[in-house]
């Protein structure tokens, strides 16, 4: 398998948009191993829109565009992988990108064997220019396949932002994550809207096919091209992180990663949230019972019988008493269980029949539950 637990790594869209370059990537691969996040699993250095040249080249190949890239893509993954990690890149199943370079239409073939000799380890595949009366998942099918005919290995990821209910096809497409709603941006209420929105979507997911509710915002605090509106606070952030943990998604960074503020850094290297995340059970959590206005709480089953739970607080100004009851994470109500913080990092006591705590505006507490 390829993505037996969700992929992890940086993109460079949420801040960078077409603003990329080789010496870019090279920076952001010394901050990543510097920083320790190539140590704590993330893998995966993956450049977005607007790494090509405005036209194909005479032999009707994609090319790089030459101020960005003047050693070509190439040398840029012969880089990444001389220290240890992955390298991506993207393109549509369009006749263009959504900024308007050269799309995969007509080339699927052509572009695989080409992404492929240049070493690639991850596809981002989006969803523009698609022509008129063209099946878009027969067009992700047949990247799956051209990209299965290289004999390469490469991680596909699906960009249709939702459109047609990929998680109930692309997996037949050979694709190992697809995104399920539209982009995300730097706010608290896209977090939301992106998080949340999973819940029913748990039955699709495992390893080697994720869900992706698209890339974290951790770290952008309001500068980039995926900033608008409100800046989130490190509460935010931290509820962010928490929630697409609890949903085993992809942990793609999209944060200046040579320039991160101490909070995020934390956020994003907390060894037992992620745990959460690359679980190798490889469940999706749940939300479990009917959501509140305020309060929600979700659940994910892990390999070695425990429990992470999370208890959401949504509301804007007070502080919410949200709690969950062992029946409700098929526990028995008199089975005694060792309740953790993952956050804080101890273990906060034994419990039977629930656990409950105040959690501020915005926040998440993050527990694991291990019977006794």
């Amino acid at each position: 398998m390829i993505a037996p637990t969700p992929p992890m790594g940086w993109n460079s869209w949420n801040t960078f948009g077409g603003e990329i370059s080789e010496e870019l990537v090279k920076e952001t691969v010394q901050a990543m191993i510097e920083q320790g996040f190539a140590e704590a699993g993330y893998r995966y250095v993956n450049l977005d829109d607007l790494w090509q040249a405005p036209e194909r080249g005479a032999d009707d190949r994609l090319v790089p565009d030459p101020h960005k890239f003047p050693n070509g893509v190439e040398a840029v993954a012969d880089f990444v992988h001389s220290k240890g990690l992955k390298f991506g890149i993207y393109s549509c199943v369009g006749t263009h990108t959504c900024a308007r370079v050269p799309g995969s239409f007509a080339h699927e073939e052509l572009d695989a064997l080409t992404f492929a000799e240049w070493g690639v380890d991850f596809l981002k595949h989006d969803y523009c220019y698609l022509p008129e009366g063209i099946s878009g998942p027969m067009l992700y099918r047949r990247m799956g396949q051209a990209l299965r005919a290289t004999g390469r290995p490469m991680l596909f990821s699906i960009c249709n932002w939702g459109r047609e209910e990929p998680w109930k096809w692309a997996a037949s497409t050979g694709a190992h994550m697809w995104r399920t709603g539209p982009d995300i941006v730097d706010t608290w209420e896209s977090i939301c809207d992106m998080g949340f929105r999973q819940a029913g979507l748990e039955v699709y997911a495992g390893p080697d096919h994720w869900n992706d509710p698209d890339m974290l915002v951790v770290g952008m605090y309001g500068k980039g091209n995926a900033a608008v509106g409100q800046t989130p606070t490190d509460t935010d952030y931290r509820t962010h992180f928490s929630l697409w943990c609890l949903m085993a998604a992809p942990l793609l960074m999209g944060c200046d990663v040579r320039n991160l503020k101490p909070a995020a850094r934390e956020i994003m290297l907390n060894r037992e949230v992620i745990a959460v995340d690359q679980d190798p059970l490889g469940r999706q959590g749940f939300r479990v019972g009917d959501s509140w206005l305020v309060g929600e709480v979700w659940a994910k089953p892990l390999a070695d019988g425990s429990v992470a739970v999370g208890l959401f607080n949504r509301h804007d100004t007070e502080r919410q008493l949200v709690g969950v009851a062992w029946e409700s994470l098929g526990i028995h109500d008199r089975r005694a269980c060792i309740v953790r913080d993952l956050w804080a990092h101890e273990d906060v006591g034994e419990f039977r029949g629930s656990y409950s705590q105040y959690v501020e505006p915005h926040g998440c507490a993050l527990i694991r539950l291990r019977p006794a």
